[in-house]
């Protein structure tokens, strides 16, 4: 198998990482404009080219990653699906260019598989399950937050997608974490939202939000996201009438509530979890391990996506109406 990488940077490299784990056969070259990155690309292996370019004429892939900051993938997806490529890409947060996309890839019938790493975390999905399995109404509190320097602490915030405000930070956390709240607590009919700027930091975009969601099972959910807290956090909490769940942000941080015994339970989701050290400890390597092997599975045609384009649209559709503090029904 041949996989083209489109962008070498820290994601880049990540995948790069992750599907040699996933695929020890697999042949891999990358697409970067910065000469240090390729030179670096070569020494971990990665045949490098300047450009896709180059890169298609010079060899035949199976598939691509797109690993470039999210305003530019419209374009790079577009390409790679002239040159007749399934492709797998990173959160885009913005939909330029989704109908357009899907239909082409339908036209050439080539998988188009969007990135949703939450969808594969083990807590989400338990916690998916349990609140289905308890069939009663539930109310949740969630706190995300990580001080933005602390994101890449390589490289100023100011100088990746982060510091563009269509890409912003808070924007982003809601890109990832919506999908999975969506996905276990359903589609959202009304929103109120309450956005403040608490930081110095040099960004043009509001750097904490508070909002309500109710969604249609009548599920009511206090979300907080910001790009301020000094310690990175993930913290949430759901609650009914018999059902109490906690968690923490990390595998080994999973509890369930023992009426009982009036004590919390840990809850185990994996025998096992990778962490890069470079990241918050709420990051795993694990969830992005299996979309990867999940993206094989559709490429292959044994398996189908946990996200795709037109759901992404309609969160992005909500990530606008809570960024322009909306009330809807």
């Amino acid at each position: 198998m041949n996989i083209l990488i489109v962008g070498l940077g820290s994601m880049g490299k990540r995948r790069a990482r992750l599907i040699r784990q996933a695929r020890p056969e697999a042949a891999l070259a990358g697409v970067d404009f910065a000469p240090a990155r390729r030179e670096e690309a070569q020494g971990l292996g990665i045949t490098p080219y300047e450009s896709m370019q180059a890169a298609v004429a010079a060899q035949k892939f199976d598939a691509a990653f797109v690993c470039t900051a999210p305003l530019t993938h419209a374009g790079i997806i577009d390409t790679l699906l002239d040159a007749g490529l399934p492709v797998f890409t990173e959160l885009n947060l913005v939909d330029d260019g989704y109908d357009a996309l899907t239909a082409k890839a339908a036209a050439k019938n080539l998988p188009l598989f969007l990135s949703s790493t939450m969808l594969y975390r083990g807590e989400t999905q338990y916690i998916k399950q349990q609140v289905a399995a308890f069939g009663k109404p539930v109310n949740y509190i969630y706190h995300i937050g990580q001080y933005l320097p602390d994101w890449h602490p390589w490289e100023n915030y100011k100088n990746f997608f982060v510091g563009d405000r269509r890409t912003g930070g808070v924007r982003e956390i809601f890109g990832i974490d919506l999908p999975w709240l969506l996905d276990a607590f359903g589609p959202v009919t009304a929103v109120t939202a309450q956005k403040d700027k608490l930081s110095g930091l040099e960004i043009d975009y509001p750097d904490s939000y508070f909002v309500l969601l109710r969604h249609a099972n009548g599920t009511k959910g206090m979300l907080a996201a910001d790009v301020v807290s000094p310690k990175a956090v993930r913290n949430f909490e759901v609650f009914g009438e018999g059902l109490h769940l906690f968690w923490e942000g990390n595998p080994k941080a999973l509890y369930r509530y023992d009426a009982g015994t009036k004590e919390k339970t840990p809850v185990s989701t994996c025998d096992r979890f990778e962490h890069d050290p470079r990241y918050s400890d709420n990051i795993v390597e694990n969830a992005y391990v299996d979309e990867i092997v999940n993206f094989f599975g559709v490429l292959e045609g044994r398996e189908t996506p946990r996200w795709s384009f037109e759901k992404d649209k309609a969160v992005i559709g909500l990530i606008e109406k809570i960024e322009g503090n909306a009330y809807y029904f």
